[in-house]
């Protein structure tokens, strides 16, 4: 009876995430937007090769809890954090879509020293001025790429921070190659894993027998765990408008472990600096090692994990229930004060 109970109670709670009515309030627009934008807005930044602009949405209308989204890639775009339509709305929290530089509704200059997490962070310190964001509101939210650039933000500007959210991120690159390697790639058919390194090697990433491999045998399996066809249209548009430039730059060619920029990324021995209460974020199916990331939680002082049981590296997507269950409680928790462990 207790487990039936239980149950009903969670359904209640998550049928409540989904569809609970904000206060009309939350539709309000700050005094220095104009109404005419519908919460869009273009900021110019300033980086070591000049100005460029940057373009931004917000939704919602919160004092207490203001969440920038971080999207991966890199060079990916906010389209697939849409989802979080369906689920902020209803908890009256405030948040805000960004495509970074270099992604499909920013600027997109040519220059690959602008492609640095250290500069992105920067970047993402000018975005939070322009949107007045602070310390006392401003929670951080960072998926795959955009969850390095969280964690470089963090450990130069969490004076800031209300809150950080890792998700879908290790905090090492090697460590996430070395996973990669040692797990993922083994598990996989190896004459058609050998016939992608063939393509990879011979620069082919483009050839449609390279996709036709890898969505069945990687994508499909561990970045969103349902059949291709039914994948949902804002992840299928940020797929459509990833900027390569950007992606092979820092990623490298590969989905398949990581190279380029970020193969030698590595700050696992400076997490401990984070002291802002922080989620991380991962996922039992995920290119990420979930329990990677569960022991990177250890290293915050004020961190929490949550394990998404059925996702991948969309778990968003693929395991809402627990990923969007866990995460508006996190950021309650901390709008309340209550102890991250």
């Amino acid at each position: 009876m207790r487990r039936i109970f239980a149950l009903v109670c969670l359904l209640a709670l998550w049928t409540g995430l989904a569809h609970a009515a904000p206060p009309a309030s939350y539709f309000d627009a700050p005094k220095d937007e104009t109404p005419l934008a519908g919460g869009a807005r273009m900021i110019t930044i300033d980086t070591p090769k000049g100005k460029f602009r940057v373009w931004t949405k917000r939704v919602g209308n919160n004092p207490k809890i203001k969440v920038l989204l971080l999207h991966g890639g890199p060079g990916a775009t906010h389209e697939y954090f849409e989802v979080f339509d369906s689920f902020f709305p209803g908890q009256g929290i405030e948040y805000y879509y960004y495509d970074q530089l270099g992604s499909a509704y920013s600027d997109q200059p040519k220059d690959d020293s602008l492609w640095d997490l250290s500069r992105f962070a920067d970047e993402v310190e000018q975005v939070r001025q322009a949107l007045h964001l602070d310390k006392d509101n401003f929670y951080l939210l960072g998926h795959s790429a955009g969850g390095a650039i969280a964690i470089e933000y963090a450990l130069k500007y969490q004076q800031h921070l209300k809150g950080l959210i890792i998700s879908d991120m290790m905090d090492s690159g090697p460590a996430y190659d070395a996973y990669a390697h040692q797990v993922l790639m083994p598990a996989m058919d190896q004459a058609k894993l050998a016939k992608l390194k063939k393509l990879e090697a011979a620069g082919k990433t483009e050839d449609p027998d390279y996709m036709g491999i890898l969505m069945p045998e990687h994508y499909e399996k561990h970045i969103l765990r349902m059949p291709a066809a039914q994948w949902p249209d804002p992840v299928l548009r940020a797929f459509a408008h990833l900027n390569q430039q950007v992606y092979v730059s820092m990623q490298g060619p590969s989905e398949l472990g990581i190279g380029s920029k970020m193969a030698k990324w590595d700050r696992s021995k400076d997490l401990s600096k984070i002291t802002v209460p922080t989620l991380v974020i991962g996922a039992t199916y995920d290119t990420m090692d979930p329990k990677y990331m569960a022991s990177m939680a250890k290293k915050l002082p004020q961190g929490r994990f949550l394990l998404c049981p059925n996702g991948s590296h969309l778990a968003m997507y693929d395991d809402q229930q627990a990923y969007f269950t866990g995460l508006i409680k996190f950021i309650k928790d901390v709008d309340a004060g209550k102890a991250m462990r």
